[in-house]
Order: C-alpha cells, then structure tokens, then sequence
C-alpha cells in the first residue's frame, strides 16, 4: 500500500475495508461498498452477485466461521476509480485446519465506496501436483483442475 500521505481516494477505502476485515467490524466492512454493489467472480461466474446486503451475508458467515482471519493487502495499482489488489486472508476454520485465501481483486471505487470487483481470490491449494501434472490436467479432455 502506499504510504499515508500519498494515498489516493481507491487507496483509503482499500485501507478501510482490510482494516474494517482485521477488526472483524461487520459495520466498518459493509459501509465500505456502496448499497448496489456488483461483483464478478469470473473464475466461478454463478456466484457473482448485486448488493451490499449480499456483503454482509457473506461476512457474517466469513467472521463467524474464521474468527482470527486476518487480511493483509500483498501489493496494489490505482488507475483513476480501479484498484487492483492482492489479497491474503488467513485463520482457521471451527475443526482446527488453516483458512488461507490468495489471489486478486480488481475494485471499481466511486464516491468514497466500492462500486463493483471482479473477485479472484481463492483457496491457496497446498497439494504436491507440479506444474507439468496442473498443466497436463488442464488440458486433457474431459478434466478440470
């Protein structure tokens, strides 16, 4: 992030929202999306959604399930109202195995709020299959990965 001083309005409220996500302050974190919020998940396109009320489902469930997740914004670009941030979130789910979360979110920020995001960020896989069996599997016929 950059330093204080040299922040642009994208960067206060990707500030706001990872500090809002660290104090597990559900209010703090809603009040960072504007109440007809869009977001995108390409990678999972059934999961996109409208509306903040949908953040706030959606953290309640994060905040109860991951009591000690913490966020931490790896690095970011801003380019007029779009913010592009890598994201990780860590804790630990209720049986005791590690939550860990990594990827990108690109922020469209209008007004002081998150207007939309185009949601990349995913489960980190800590399996042992190297790059040449991920690619192999990837394009094989009738497989995902």
């Amino acid at each position: 992030m950059p330093e204080p001083g040299s922040r642009t309005e994208p960067d206060a409220v990707l500030r706001r929202l990872q500090d809002a996500t660290n104090a597990h302050d559900i209010e703090a974190i809603c009040a960072c999306f504007a109440p007809d919020y869009r977001n995108e998940t390409p990678v999972h396109p059934a999961r996109g959604f409208t509306g903040s009320e949908q953040v706030r489902r959606n953290w309640a469930q994060i905040l109860t399930s991951i009591p000690d997740l913490t966020a931490e914004v790896v690095e970011c670009a801003v380019s007029g109202e779009t913010v592009w941030s890598e994201w990780e979130h860590r804790g630990t789910r209720p049986d005791g195995t590690p939550h860990l979360m990594r990827g990108v979110i690109v922020f469209t920020v209008k007004e002081g709020l998150i207007a939309s995001a185009r949601f990349y960020l995913e489960p980190v896989d800590e399996g042992d299959t190297d790059v040449d069996a991920a690619v192999q599997g990837q394009v094989r016929p009738g497989t995902t990965s």
